[in-house]
């Protein structure tokens, strides 16, 4: 499997420990930074490179490491196709696959301790999305909720540039 691995200064270190985990246990990885540890790096910033290379289909799974793992999964989930997951449990990682079909992982290097991160990454990597239909159908619902959400911005967008374009004429 080909994993998009990206962190911010606060999870700098750990992501090290996550690309070479996972290239150990026989995945391709795709380290999408930091490269170097500069404390003004922005955990958006990383959170949408690894989004985007998984909803692109680049990579299958992506890993982002922030210092909680809450902006992360914030910042990823802004993005159309990334279903991205605060998880610092083995549980959370396995069954959000599973049954969500969550596809990044989002840890914090400050909450988590590196073999309970080491656990997780194995339970999210190894973990295959069921297709029970009560799963489809929910995760139908999520998607719906994502086309919607895109929709509803377009049409403010087109909304605004009617404006914009009658109020320049105007």
């Amino acid at each position: 499997m080909r994993v998009a691995i990206g962190a911010d200064h606060a999870g700098f270190a750990l992501k090290g420990e996550a690309v070479r985990l996972a290239r150990e246990w026989g995945h391709e990885t795709l380290d999408l930074g930091a490269w170097a540890y500069d404390a003004d790096d922005d955990y958006p910033d990383f959170a949408a490179a690894v989004a985007r290379a998984v909803a692109e289909g680049a990579a299958e799974r992506g890993v982002v490491v922030c210092g909680s793992g809450v902006g992360a999964s914030i910042a990823a989930n802004k993005v159309a196709g990334a279903r991205a997951a605060m998880c610092h449990d083995t549980y959370s990682a396995r069954q959000g696959v599973e049954h969500d079909d969550m596809n990044v992982l989002c840890v914090g290097a400050r909450v988590i301790g590196p073999e309970t991160a080491r656990e997780a990454l194995a339970a999210f990597l190894g973990a295959r999305f069921t297709g029970e239909e009560r799963h489809r159908r929910r995760l139908a619902k999520v998607q719906a909720l994502e086309a919607s959400a895109r929709e509803s911005a377009w049409e403010e967008t087109g909304e605004r540039g009617a404006q914009a374009q009658e109020a320049h004429r105007g």
